[in-house]
């Protein structure tokens, strides 16, 4: 899903005052990388070049691309077949509207949320905003099922709006079932006959235990998954 993960790219880029790459560059880039690494996973990470010391943005600058290939992580299977354990992270996210959805470089409330566990039973934490609303895991988005509904936190203030998580609002559309984006409080997550984990490396894990409650119903997460294939297979 390239074009998909471009166009992310870009937007951000756009968002932040960068100019973003051209699409052509960056798929020479990728040809290049896979010489060395055929079945890899690729990090872009485009910097606004170089500058002196401050704040104040350079008149003339080069945007600078990073362009790196590493193998793909070796996630056990079970994982999808049967779910994750997750936690709730006492780390909070701050609240900043203007850079809410982009992907961009500060992610040290991620870090320092991921550095309150060493238990490797569990895989992931979930963040969330000074209000105590939910708004993804330290490296994935959120949605829950309830009811024949599905849903995925707000992002508007803050948190990273994830290619798959829009893909997924995009595919749950086309595929008739209604998909919300609104707040999700503890309880409501808790409540939920579902909840899974997405991105675009993961694809879809559901959520098996959360401190004292469980689910075993991934019914939702196994048709979600079957969309996402076919729409990379429909893109290959």
């Amino acid at each position: 899903m390239w074009g998909r993960h471009y166009a992310k790219l870009a937007a951000d880029c756009h968002a932040l005052a960068i100019e973003p790459p051209a699409e052509s560059l960056l798929g020479e880039d990728l040809k290049l990388v896979s010489t060395w690494m055929a079945d890899c996973a690729v990090r872009i990470t485009v910097t606004r070049g170089s500058g002196g010391r401050g704040y104040t943005l350079p008149h003339r600058v080069v945007p600078r691309r990073i362009v790196a290939a590493s193998p793909l992580p070796d996630y056990p299977a079970a994982y999808s077949t049967q779910g994750v354990n997750v936690r709730y992270c006492t780390q909070r996210l701050a609240a900043q509207p203007a850079l809410a959805g982009v992907k961009h470089l500060n992610r040290l409330e991620n870090v320092l949320a991921r550095a309150e566990w060493h238990d490797p039973a569990i895989t992931e934490g979930l963040l969330r905003d000074a209000d105590g609303m939910l708004i993804e895991g330290t490296r994935c988005n959120l949605f829950l099922m309830e009811q024949g509904l599905l849903v995925t936190p707000e992002l508007s203030r803050c948190g990273v709006a994830g290619v798959t998580r829009d893909t997924l609002i995009e595919l749950a559309a086309g595929h008739g079932m209604a998909c919300r984006v609104e707040p999700v409080s503890c309880e409501r997550l808790e409540a939920a006959h579902e909840v899974m984990l997405v991105n675009s490396l993961i694809g879809i894990w559901s959520v098996a235990r959360l401190g004292s409650r469980t689910w075993d119903s991934f019914e939702t997460a196994i048709r979600m998954r079957k969309w996402l294939h076919a729409l990379a297979d429909a893109s290959a």
